[in-house]
């Protein structure tokens, strides 16, 4: 592995720092949305209220897919979008406030109803969350592929939204905290509802930061392109045979960790401190603001290693530390040493951010190469089918992770587990996203569109526009 000589940014296609600073503080509104539902889903409603495992797998799922479902629709609505304010920011600005409402719903559990109650609660509320979501998230998205035609500069706005965004999920980890302190009189669930009403005015007000600053790139090119039908432009994005293999290994990665969602959590409470809630809050605290600052940092040798080896090899650096982070947890799931679970959360956290940082930036390539085939800018369609791709799988991933937790024998709502249960917890958290991710660098060692490659695409659209009439 040898470094190649970089091309230089034109000043034409620099994005100015306030801009790239306002697309980072919307990431932050996706990033922590997200990522709380996630992490608090299992902590609030199967550890704080014993509603089943499997039934919560059934929660999580159907909203997922009513959202993957969606996404292709709002991407092609974003893409063919000819408002006087954009195609984008319309999107950012409802988006923005429906999430807001839509996140603190979620929390709003009410605590008197039956178990079947709560699940049903939970559908409906997860299921309005997760119709809004794309509405912001898609348009947010394409808004990033499109602010700049150079390769590196790509790469450097998104990695803006990564060091931006991961300053943002500091907060995550301490949510679980906030909610165990004694002012919430010791209900996790009481506290978890009111710590994420002030998150969601955070978010809104996130939202709307990035709608004011942002500028959209392609809008007067997309304003003179044809609407183009959604199956229309949905088929462009599978014959492209760069996009379908990227798609494919990063579904892959997702897919590997959402069969083991939750696993970790289960194992700091229950296995490193044998059911006590608050001494594992404080190491699940102090590990997810690591992984935070481990995100935010990623930012800088991420960019290196692009603009030095190229975004494959970057890719490539980063499945490789996930794979290493995961088998550290062997000798690290340590009870006499607890902490010890800092070293994987590193590794993990810096493959992570660098290899979904650059993910987007490499579709953003992807686009530019199917303009040149087809002569159409469709950002927000490509962004949404590879949602769309990733939330199919983990739709399914989450409902198989119910059955696999429950072939584990974990109980919902005990205090303690069982060290079967315990061993076969950390086997398959540790062992399964290790055997799937090397699938996914088996698919990344070809991939085909290089450095050179993408600066030759945009020197023959360049050809191309100067050539077209005006």
């Amino acid at each position: 592995m040898s470094p190649f000589p970089s091309h230089v940014t034109a000043p034409e296609d620099r994005i100015p720092v306030p801009q790239k600073i306002a697309y980072g503080m919307g990431a932050v509104v996706t990033i922590v949305a997200v990522n709380s539902v996630v992490q608090l889903t299992n902590l609030v409603y199967i550890v704080g209220l014993g509603v089943s495992a499997i039934w919560i797998g059934y929660a999580q799922a159907f909203p997922r897919l009513w959202d993957a479902l969606i996404d292709p629709i709002l991407g092609n609505m974003s893409d063919n979008c000819r408002s006087r304010h954009g195609r984008r920011i319309p999107f950012l600005v409802v988006g923005g406030v429906l999430i807001g409402l839509a996140f603190w719903a979620l929390w709003t559990v009410p605590r008197d109803w039956s178990q079947e109650g709560m699940f049903a609660y939970f559908v409906v509320a997860s299921l309005f969350f997760y119709t809004v979501v794309p509405v912001y998230a898609i348009p947010h998205g394409a808004l990033g592929m499109e602010m700049t035609d150079d390769y590196h500069e790509k790469t450097s706005v998104f990695a803006y939204a990564s060091f931006i965004g991961n300053i943002g999920a500091l907060t995550l980890p301490w949510v679980y905290f906030l909610a165990n302190r004694p002012v919430f009189g010791g209900d996790t669930v009481n506290g978890i509802k009111w710590v994420c009403l002030g998150m969601s005015v955070i978010l809104t007000g996130a939202a709307f930061w990035c709608a004011l600053v942002c500028k959209e790139g392609k809008l007067r090119q997309a304003s003179a392109q044809a609407r183009v039908p959604i199956f229309q432009s949905f088929r462009a994005t599978y014959r492209n045979g760069t996009f379908v293999r990227l798609v494919v290994a990063f579904v892959l990665l997702i897919v590997a960790f959402q069969l083991v969602m939750g696993f970790n959590n289960y194992i700091q409470i229950f296995y490193l401190f044998g059911g006590d809630t608050a001494a594992a809050s404080t190491l699940m605290a102090y590990n997810g603001t690591l992984w935070a600052v481990t995100g935010i940092f990623g930012a800088f040798p991420m960019t290196w290693i692009s603009k030095r080896f190229g975004k494959r090899v970057a890719v490539l650096v980063a499945f490789a530390l996930i794979i290493l982070g995961n088998l550290t947890k062997i000798v690290c799931y340590d009870r006499a040493h607890p902490f010890l679970t800092m070293i994987p959360t590193v590794c993990l956290s810096l493959g992570m951010v660098i290899a979904f940082s650059l993910v987007n930036a490499m579709i953003a390539d992807i686009c530019d190469e199917d303009e040149l085939a087809t002569g159409i800018r469709r950002e927000g369609i490509y962004f949404a089918v590879y949602n769309w791709w990733w939330k199919v799988a983990v739709s399914l991933a989450t409902v198989i992770s119910g059955y696999l937790q429950r072939f584990t024998g974990f109980v919902e709502g005990a205090k303690v587990q069982g060290e079967d249960t315990l061993f076969q917890l950390r086997a398959w958290e540790i062992g399964l996203p290790v055997v799937i991710c090397l699938g996914s660098v088996w698919l990344l060692a070809k991939y085909p569109l290089t450095e050179a490659r993408a600066y030759e695409i945009k020197a023959l659209l360049k050809q191309r526009k100067a050539a077209a009439p005006a």
